[in-house]
């Protein structure tokens, strides 16, 4: 029987895949609440779905579960500052959404005003999978901008 791969060994070897940079976001009772993150994927082209992967420790877990519903941001190139704000824990959450910034999209979810692309959605399905909740989502707004996405490798970000 083969011994399971160190975690630690794990993480390191995928800083070393580039992903796409994204704050997945959503809003109960009043309040925002997001997070930065490289695990989100397309699932289905029919219907529209994709799928983020979401820390059960996190703030922004708990207010995915509630609001049953959660956007996926993905940045520009020139949104590093915005991955940064949402990799940190704050002390005010909410406070990381400037109004000027942020639109309310279908479900109430917040999108990023000038996002890359932006799905707002309604979760359909949630798989507990070890420390993460999966959380897959129907998609049912799309906002799209030309620019060029974030990506992140090797603990840095670099446009694509």
């Amino acid at each position: 029987m083969k011994t399971p791969v160190n975690v630690d060994e794990f993480r390191q070897a995928m800083r070393r895949v580039p992903s796409a940079v994204t704050v997945v976001t959503a809003e109960h009772a009043g309040h925002r609440r997001g997070l930065t993150a490289t695990a989100v994927c397309s699932v289905s082209a029919d219907p529209p779905q994709v799928l983020a992967c979401v820390n059960k420790g996190g703030r922004a877990h708990a207010c995915i579960a509630r609001a049953d519903a959660f956007a996926i941001n993905y940045l520009s190139d020139a949104q590093a500052p915005v991955a940064l704000a949402f990799s940190r824990q704050a002390d005010d959450p909410d406070e990381r959404f400037h109004a000027d910034d942020w639109a309310s999209g279908s479900q109430g979810v917040p999108l990023l005003r000038d996002a890359l692309v932006s799905f707002a959605c309604r979760v359909v399905q949630s798989v507990d999978c070890g420390t993460h909740t999966i959380f897959i989502g129907e998609i049912l707004e799309i906002r799209q901008q030309d620019q060029r996405s974030l990506l992140y490798k090797s603990g840095e970000f670099m446009p694509a």
